[in-house]
């Protein structure tokens, strides 16, 4: 099985609910770190949810820096893998990520089961969230915040740096998390990045 079959069968069998859901939003490819990472599928409500496939044709290579670029963003993360990368997968991820094994029924049907469920992820970065704001949504809370002067105008790292020094951690997810549901031009479906995602090794956080 490919990415595209177990994305596809994970949108209809699972993902499906949220599909006119205005309180959710499902994201393919929502890049994390400006695009250094994406990740495969992340749901946008309440939290921040991320999914990562591994399927028969990605390989493990990129997973250490993919669980690192995941956890800085995501309140819980789910690991989607078929037999032949489940066991590995087990042993490298934290302990706090869901394991769901994806097998391919005798019609070709893609078949989901939830091995371990997720937890809360205890290591989310206040930066890599104010890193999902596009520019000009940092300028526009940044505004809302009062800043009104040439700081606004400044690189995008220095914006989100504003931002996360004037909002406590709970206010700036809940802000964030306004702004991507504000968005109406990236729901589901989105074109998938074909291969083994994007994250590259040593990606800031």
């Amino acid at each position: 099985m490919n990415d595209q079959q177990i994305r596809d069968g994970f949108h209809h069998k699972y993902l499906r609910k949220y599909q006119g859901d205005s309180k959710t939003i499902v994201i393919d490819e929502l890049g994390l770190h400006h695009g250094r990472c994406r990740a495969d599928i992340a749901v946008i409500n309440g939290q921040l949810i991320g999914y990562e496939i591994k399927s028969d044709v990605d390989s493990l290579r990129r997973l250490d820096n993919q669980i690192a670029s995941y956890d800085a963003v995501f309140d819980r993360t789910h690991i989607i893998a078929t037999p032949r990368h489940l066991i590995d997968v087990t042993t490298m991820i934290p302990d706090w990520w869901g394991v769901i094994s994806a097998g391919e029924g005798k019609r070709g049907a893609v078949h989901f089961r939830t091995i371990r469920n997720s937890k809360n992820n205890p290591g989310v970065s206040d930066y890599a969230i104010a890193q999902l704001l596009w520019r000009n949504e940092a300028q526009e809370i940044l505004r809302n915040l009062g800043v009104h002067d040439q700081r606004l105008r400044e690189r995008r790292e220095y914006l989100y740096g504003y931002i996360v020094s004037d909002l406590n951690s709970a206010a700036l997810r809940k802000t964030v998390r306004d702004y991507l549901m504000k968005r109406t031009n990236w729901r589901y479906p989105l074109p998938p990045v074909q291969g083994d995602g994007l994250c590259q090794p040593n990606a800031t956080l």
